[in-house]
């Protein structure tokens, strides 16, 4: 039989899971509900996903319920799904990053299971990554339906809700953007042209990266391997390293933290 999952928020993740969705040939039904027509427009336009810009139609679809707002708007959200919610049982599973679970269960009682789920927009093509947490009274079922669900569009690891935090600052697609960028400046601030800059750096990371990811071969392996003691890459890693590369890393890493435990004050 069928399911229905409705998502509630049509914004950017919404949209790379929707695509990510369609790519691999999910047979579900897929409702998105947001107040912006524009986006539903676009969502139902690109992917031809059912849409419904009031709440109520929506919630009662639903045979997994999915909360795609901001943070500082799941409050907010799901006082209103508790008044349109039907007495039969719902999954509903969180988008939203840093609110534990225990905020979010009283608020809709005891016929809802949750989980949480934190998935790249990576997912969009079909190589994401989600990581997955459950409550602890969530059934053995519900649990797999998430899990599948996501296995949809890529790798799913299901840890301890405690670890979502450092995972959530640790897994984003930024880090590689932004190094890709800053490295490709860099270069060509050292007289390559923007083009050969942005081609040198790509290969540093991606080319890199899957390599590691196709040979299995140890990190620390093939780091000894390209960074030869005395060679330009071990001269340019020691520079790099003094310089505060490490201590930098750290520190964003642990303002990601501070920034979405911050969210459970909502």
């Amino acid at each position: 039989m069928s399911t229905t999952t409705v998502f509630l928020g049509g914004g950017r993740i919404t949209s790379a899971l929707v695509a990510g969705l369609h790519r691999a040939g999910h047979k579900g039904v897929i409702v998105v509900h947001d107040r912006n027509a524009e986006k539903l427009r676009a969502l139902r336009r690109d992917f031809g996903v059912a849409v419904e810009p009031d709440l109520r139609p929506a919630v009662s679809r639903a045979d997994m319920l999915i909360i795609a707002v901001r943070p500082t708007a799941v409050a907010e959200m799901l006082e209103e799904v508790a008044r349109y919610a039907g007495a039969s049982r719902l999954l509903a599973v969180t988008l939203a990053a840093g609110i534990p679970l225990k905020k979010l269960h009283p608020r809709l009682g005891a016929r809802v299971g949750w989980a949480r789920a934190l998935p790249s927009p990576i997912c969009r093509i079909g190589r994401g990554l989600t990581a997955v947490a459950f409550a602890r009274n969530l059934p053995r079922a519900d649990r797999m339906r998430v899990r599948e669900f996501f296995e949809q569009v890529g790798l799913v690891l299901e840890m301890a809700e405690s670890r979502l935090d450092a995972f959530n600052a640790a897994y984003s697609p930024a880090h590689g953007y932004h190094a890709l960028a800053t490295l490709a400046k860099a270069a060509q601030d050292t007289g390559l042209d923007p083009k050969t800059a942005l081609k040198a750096a790509a290969h540093a990371f991606a080319d890199a990266i899957l390599y590691w990811r196709e040979s299995g071969q140890n990190v620390s392996d093939l780091l000894h391997e390209a960074a030869t003691p005395g060679g330009t890459s071990a001269a340019t890693l020691a520079a790099m390293d003094a310089a505060g590369y490490r201590r930098a890393i750290e520190r964003g890493l642990a303002a990601g933290i501070r920034r979405a435990r911050a969210n459970a004050r909502h």
